[in-house]
């Protein structure tokens, strides 16, 4: 069973291929916001390692962050994540993440616990949507 105070913590240098400039999410070469997204959501991923029952995995639904200062070529991100509720399938994570010059971004990051064979059904169904 997941209890709340699990954390977890992920790391990503800042380099040409994540910058802002670089996805698309802007035209300075800094530390992309959908880097630092999904580097939050490495680290919830993170606290939940070794944790989840065989066939069991989590998928993001939400997510609520501001980015508060930008992050150079050649500095390196770190993300944390803490488990904050657990309210059935639901997960509810604080984040946050720094460089080596201080605070960049906070947050909550949502996600389920799924089944994955029925999860990768319902997926598979979906392509068919258009047929």
């Amino acid at each position: 069973m997941l209890e709340k105070g699990l954390r977890g913590e992920a790391k990503m240098e800042v380099v040409a291929g994540n910058t802002a400039s670089e996805v698309g999410s802007g035209s300075v070469p800094v530390f992309a916001t959908p880097m630092l997204v999904a580097l939050m959501e490495s680290a919830a991923i993170d606290a939940l390692r070794d944790k989840l029952p065989a066939g069991q995995s989590t998928v993001g639904t939400k997510v609520e962050i501001v980015h508060t200062a930008a992050t150079p070529l050649g500095m390196t991100v770190t993300a944390r994540a803490e488990l904050v509720e657990v309210d059935g399938r639901r997960l509810v994570f604080t984040v946050s993440a720094q460089d080596e010059a201080g605070p960049v971004g906070e947050g909550r990051h949502e996600r389920f616990t799924i089944d994955l064979e029925k999860f990768m059904s319902r997926v598979e169904k979906r392509k068919s949507y258009n047929d």
